[in-house]
């Protein structure tokens, strides 16, 4: 089976209507282009946008059942897509950075806030999520295992390796920052030594701090029948405005994960207790 996933790599509009009219419009046309997930850059709501007055962050925060997230659930049924819509949470005691996965029948089937925020910066007025999690989603009637990680989560390999603990075969990361080799790098790494597939929407250029580059790594890092390591990186975007879209072998990437050594079949989490326990580095 083959998963058309579409990244819609968007410039934000003047204000939340804005958000919304295209945002919807964006995921028409993946439905017309034969995706099977829409998947937004992170807080598509405000367009990154984070007040630090307590007062208009709270006004620009939306709720989870809100007119906002609720009406990509109604295009979703509608469609008979899944699409991963993202959003400034109102949340107390404080808003979060936050992603709703919607089903193809329009059903709420993943509720995710970003664990690892950005506290050195803007998000620092934000809350963090407490958790991961992990749901399966029907595509064309197949049930494949989705989780989510927002921007920053990527840094934490700890993120990516929950996920696929929890059985996750795809992540879909909603993004907010310029996609450099290091961070690219950082996103095959956690495709590679968990053979997961890494789904990351980005905004466009030029929003500020921004250049496209939204990425599928679908996990495979070999083919018994071909010669070599092959490039997981099966899909990159341009650094402009678009819909693009990219496919993911879920057959391969199952066999693979039968057949393979990454993952979890050589850990020794019996080693890895320092891990769990607070404080820095030992330098």
């Amino acid at each position: 089976m083959v998963i058309r996933i579409a990244f819609l790599q968007l410039l934000p509009e003047a204000d939340m209507a804005g958000q919304l009219k295209k945002g919807l419009a964006a995921c028409r046309e993946a439905k017309d282009r034969g995706a099977d997930i829409a998947l937004f850059p992170e807080m598509w709501s405000s367009g990154y946008r984070i007040p630090q007055d307590a007062n208009a962050l709270e006004a620009l925060a939306v709720e989870t059942e809100g007119d906002f997230v609720s009406a990509f659930g109604a295009l979703a049924a509608e469609l008979e897509l899944a699409v991963g819509a993202t959003f400034l949470e109102k949340h107390a005691p404080g808003p979060r950075n936050s992603l709703v996965l919607f089903d193809r029948f329009g059903v709420r089937r993943l509720r995710y806030a970003k664990v690892h925020t950005c506290a050195f910066d803007e998000e620092r007025v934000l809350d963090p999520g407490d958790g991961f999690s992990v749901t399966a989603l029907d595509i064309r009637g197949e049930k494949v295992k989705v989780g989510a990680m927002i921007c920053f989560d990527r840094e934490f390999p700890e993120s990516a390796r929950i996920l696929m603990r929890m059985g996750a075969e795809l992540i879909l990361a909603p993004n907010a920052c310029p996609m450099e080799i290091n961070r690219l790098s950082a996103l095959r790494t956690r495709a590679y030594e968990n053979m997961v597939a890494v789904a990351t929407c980005n905004y466009p250029a030029p929003h500020p701090d921004c250049n496209g580059r939204s990425t599928l790594f679908d996990g495979v890092a070999w083919l018994p029948e071909e010669p070599g390591v092959r490039d997981m990186c099966v899909m990159e975007a341009p650094e402009g405005e678009g819909v693009f879209l990219g496919e993911l072998d879920l057959e391969v990437l199952r066999s693979y994960r039968r057949d393979e050594i990454m993952g979890w079949k050589y850990r020794r989490p019996e080693v890895y207790g320092l891990l769990t326990e607070p404080g820095g580095p030992a330098f």
